[in-house]
């Protein structure tokens, strides 16, 4: 099967094969084409760049040693023309969509926004959720600070705002039923699993098995939880 053709494409096949020494041809092209100012200015910069570097290229390198001052002016001629190249096919590609009056790049369409994006009521949610990720992390990192804030202990007096979040090892169990929406089974299933568990509970899935909670009520425990080390 035959490829599109994609006119044009000279333009970069003529700068990078004179390794920036040409580029300003496709440029006077684009510029007649055009009939645009700053193309000419371009092309004329592009010129006696390519110009310069003729002149200055060093010659053959037989009979300099290494090290000296013609290695140096090749580094800094090929960083010169490696540059050119870059810049010229950069500016060309849209040059050459204009003059050959390609079509622009098709985009993917945006995503259209969620209709309860702008509810006030899902912004103060969404809110509430970023403060207790946030208060989650600083009690991970600083588990000393954490209770010196009274994370996860809404029935204390307190500052911060966590967000609601529930220390499953310490705040009351019924207050954690409260504001869960469990019923009163579940608070003393979560009081009756803090005795019998030796140490305090290192992750809340730990919680959720160990009190044989039903799964029904995980997401809610895992939403309001956090576990202070």
């Amino acid at each position: 099967m035959n490829r599109p053709r994609r006119p044009g494409k000279w333009y970069f096949v003529v700068v990078i094969a004179s390794v920036g020494l040409f580029a300003a041809i496709p440029f006077a092209h684009a510029a007649h084409r055009l009939r645009r100012k700053a193309l000419w200015l371009w092309t004329a910069a592009y010129a006696a760049l390519g110009t310069t570097l003729m002149i200055i290229v060093p010659p053959s390198e037989v009979d300099h040693p290494e090290g000296s001052a013609q290695d140096v002016l090749s580094s800094v001629v090929g960083a010169v023309a490696v540059a050119t190249v870059v810049a010229a096919c950069l500016q060309l590609s849209r040059v050459r969509r204009e003059v050959y009056a390609l079509p622009e790049p098709v985009l993917p369409p945006a995503r259209p926004a969620d209709p309860w994006a702008s509810d006030p009521a899902v912004a103060a949610a969404l809110a509430m959720r970023a403060k207790r990720d946030q208060a989650r992390a600083l009690a991970a990192s600083d588990p000393v600070l954490a209770r010196d804030l009274r994370i996860g202990r809404p029935d204390l007096p307190r500052q911060y705002d966590d967000g609601g979040l529930l220390d499953i090892n310490t705040a009351p169990p019924q207050l954690i039923a409260a504001v869960c929406e469990l019923d009163a089974t579940a608070a003393q299933q979560i009081e009756d699993a803090r005795r019998r568990h030796p140490v305090p509970f290192g992750s809340v899935d730990e919680l959720l098995v160990f009190a044989d909670l039903d799964v029904s009520t995980w997401d809610r425990l895992r939403d309001r939880a956090v576990v202070i080390p």
